[in-house]
């Protein structure tokens, strides 16, 4: 298709528009799901396969190393193949390896199926993204951006109730194969709205280097973060082993990417400081809202006697308040500086963050809660004005490789962040353990008239010892998990002035507009 002849069609109108919504925000949560759905199933998917939990852990990381690999390549493939044509193969090829996976009959080929589902679902957020607003005037770009926000940020905290209530009521194999009528439906309804709106191509030569380099590093810095917190982070050689692999081959690939005719992944882009700023801010803002919510219901399911229903249920409501004000920031960020609602939000979740940092073992349901529902507010306005400010003057045609590279940036932050916050709240339970243990000697009036009242419980004196060193556990990883939501919201504070170095196009949503043409 010849760059003269190319004429970009325009946004859709009435119920086309709003069946390719929904067919493009199904196949976005479904894929979002599939990223943390299997958390809560792991025990009962190792049991079934005959394996220990922690080889188990390997069908999340097979999933996220591939996933990181494919994302930054959209660009590309969408160039050398077509955007609706690599969305419709990847949701496809995305409902067969989740039928395969539900299958496998052994940990390894699961492990291998998960790889090859991850790999294939890379495409599919960013040309999502691309697609809804294309079907969008740029009037409404950012009501597009809600609409697809919405399932980004909700799916993450409906994952593990929904693959929790699966594995108890029905069969882990579930998790996988509800994928397959929503991914069929969804790649139907897509093929139907957009197979005449395809987009320019052009026959672009294989990076293989670059590509070989992306894979090596990428498959280093994932192992390395999962595998981290088993192996004692680096007083393990194989940990130092990946961080060396990693270190290496990600310095060759920026020299090679930068130099290449044809990079398999646009680096260029960083260039502006819209994108380098946006990027950065929302990856290291996604790294600190992923953490946390990976570590809030570790926290109340380990130390605070909930179960894995429970827990889901008190941090679900984040996304109340998300669904309602999303709309809402949609059709108003086009009229208010994008970067006064980032502040808001960052200040939101700082305000969420120090009220969880005030919490103890005497907290109740309703305390948790509070602070959780307020932070719907701040997810609801942190997405949408920073990918505006992303994309903003970035040109129709590079906005599938910018949408790729900002999300495949906050996906690996969302690692990252998973990885520092569980490491740094062990690290610092041990240090508060070894401190409260020091007020707890044998002479101490208040250590005889606890070890009384276990005894009078009918323990015996070594019972009476471990139940004592339960509770100072629970007080030590109670102070831990308040050092980490503190020192987040400290974080959040910081990231304000980085959002205000970039320029994002004046009228609100520049790079809403750019997007809204990229098909």
């Amino acid at each position: 298709m010849s760059t003269a002849s190319f004429v970009r069609p325009p946004p859709l109108q009435g119920s086309a528009r709003m069946w390719g919504t929904v067919a493009l925000s199904a196949a976005t949560f479904m894929n979002v799901l599939d990223t943390s759905i299997a958390n809560v199933s792991l025990p009962a998917i190792a049991g079934d396969l005959g394996v220990s939990p922690n080889q188990g852990t390997w069908v999340i990381t097979s999933f996220a190393v591939a996933n990181a690999i494919a994302v930054p390549l959209t660009g590309w493939l969408s160039q050398r193949f077509g955007q609706v044509r690599l969305f419709v193969a990847s949701v496809l090829l995305f409902v067969l390896a989740s039928w395969a996976c539900g299958l496998a009959p052994t940990m390894p080929m699961l492990i291998a199926l998960r790889a090859v589902q991850g790999f294939v679902a890379g495409p599919m957020i960013p040309l999502s993204q691309s697609l809804l607003l294309a079907s969008y005037p740029p009037a409404l770009a950012g009501t597009a951006m809600a609409m697809w926000a919405m399932t980004t940020l909700v799916a993450p905290v409906m994952g593990p109730l929904l693959g929790g209530w699966i594995t108890d009521n029905m069969s882990w194999p579930w998790i996988f194969y509800i994928n397959v009528p929503v991914g069929l439906l969804a790649a139907f309804g897509a093929w139907r709205i957009y197979t005449s709106r395809e987009s320019q191509t052009r026959k672009l030569p294989i990076d293989a280097t670059g590509l070989a380099l992306l894979v090596v590093w990428i498959a280093s810095l994932q192992m390395m973060l999962d595998l981290g917190k088993e192996y004692d982070w680096f007083h393990s050689d194989l940990i130092v082993g990946l961080g060396v692999v990693f270190l290496i081959a990600f310095a060759v690939f920026l020299v090679w990417e930068l130099t290449a005719d044809h990079p398999v992944v646009d680096l260029r882009l960083f260039a502006r400081r819209n994108f380098w700023g946006g990027t950065l801010a929302t990856s290291v803002a996604y790294g600190l809202f992923f953490g946390n919510v990976v570590l809030l219901p570790l926290w109340l399911q380990q130390y605070m006697g909930y179960t894995a229903t429970d827990a889901g249920l008190v941090t679900a409501p984040v996304g109340l308040m998300a669904i309602i004000l999303s709309p809402i920031v949609g059709r108003t960020v086009a009229k208010v500086d994008p970067r006064r609602y980032v502040t808001f939000a960052f200040l939101t979740f700082g305000l969420v963050l120090w009220m969880r940092s005030r919490f103890s073992t005497q907290a109740d349901m309703f305390t948790i809660l509070v602070p959780t529902v307020i932070q719907g507010v701040a997810m609801a306005f942190f997405f949408i004005p920073l990918t505006t400010i992303t994309l903003s003057g970035i040109t129709p045609d590079r906005i599938p490789a910018a949408s790729g590279l900002s999300n495949f940036a906050r996906i690996t932050a969302g690692a990252i962040g998973t990885s520092v916050a569980t490491t740094v709240w062990e690290n610092r339970a041990a240090l508060h353990h070894a401190q409260l243990v020091e007020y707890v000697q044998r002479g101490s009036e208040a250590t005889q008239q606890a070890l009384q009242v276990y005894r009078n419980a009918g323990m015996n004196a070594d019972q009476a010892l471990a139940q004592l060193n339960r509770v100072v556990d629970q007080q030590a990883f109670m102070l831990a998990a308040n050092d980490v939501f503190y020192a987040s919201a400290a974080l959040f504070m910081l990231l304000i002035p980085l959002v205000w170095l970039t320029r994002p196009q004046r009228g609100g949503a520049g790079g809403a507009e750019a997007a809204a043409g990229a098909h």
